[in-house]
This record gives structure tokens, sequence and C-alpha cells, in this order.
């Protein structure tokens, strides 16, 4: 199944590019439909990677890594769960047309206007999970630290 998963990956990262690219791209202001389906992809995919990683981290150990990796990887997934939930959440509650229409298009908050705490969450949710994602990528640096690669250059006449 390992074998499976591994040649698998390559294929899952460039549709993720992909995805990702359609975030960063087509803004929330613009095309606001291209923008949400690429986020919920890329962070649905994302936190698919991590689960599926962390999954992997605990049956590999103690042969590959201790289990102080699985120890940090899982509590950084539950975290990115959490604040996925909070973020699909408010999102959902914040564009779902109640608090009035024009919200999409607003680029500036007023803090007594309607929706912006919810705003203010989604925001905040969605870098925690960002954040969350780039602490995942640095318990990579223990596994990568017992990879040793060695080159060898031979000139030809």
């Amino acid at each position: 199944m390992y074998h499976q998963i591994k040649q698998g990956w390559p294929y899952i990262w460039i549709a993720e590019l992909f995805r990702t690219l359609c975030v960063a791209n087509f803004q929330r202001t613009t095309f606001f439909t291209v923008h949400v389906r690429g986020a919920v992809l890329t962070f649905g995919m994302g936190s698919l990677y991590m689960l599926v990683q962390t999954v992997l981290s605990y049956q590999m150990q103690p042969k590959i890594h201790g289990k102080q990796i699985f120890g940090i990887r899982l509590p950084l997934v539950i975290w990115c769960g959490e604040s996925a939930f909070s973020m699909l959440t408010c999102s959902s509650l914040l564009y779902s047309g109640s608090l009035g229409t024009g919200i999409v298009q607003k680029l500036h908050w007023n803090p007594e206007g309607k929706g912006y705490v919810l705003h203010v969450i989604t925001v905040a949710t969605e870098w925690s999970m960002s954040s969350s994602f780039f602490g995942f990528l640095l318990t990579y640096i223990c596994d990568f630290q017992k990879i040793s690669l060695q080159v060898e250059a031979n000139l030809h006449d």
C-alpha cells in the first residue's frame, strides 16, 4: 500500500498546485466561486495529506523515527481540523446571504458593520490553518536529516 501511495503523490501535488494557483489568481472579489472552490480543495487536500502522513509516521515508528514525530504531527493535524471546521462554519454563515448583499465584494470592513466578527474569525482561522501546514512541514526536518545523497561525476572525452 505504501508503494501505491508513494507513486500517487506526484499527481496529487500537481493537482494541488493547480488548485493553489486558482486561489491565488482568482481573488475573492472577482471570481468568488473559483476562489472558494480552489481554497476548499487546497485546504482539503492539504489536510488529507497531513492526516495520511501522520498515520504513516505512526506506522513507521520506531524503525524510521521515534514517537516524538508522531506526537508532534498529531496535534498539528487536530489543530488543522479545528481551524478548518471554524473557517468553513464562519465563512458559510458570512456568505450565506443572510447578512445582505455585497459581502463578497467588500474590501474594507468596519468593526461596527454586519459580518465583521465572522470575517475576522474566518481570516484568523485561515491563517491558523496555514500555520499548521507550515508547522507540519517543519516536522520533516528530522526525516530528511537521516537521508544522505552522494553524487559522482564522470567526465568523458
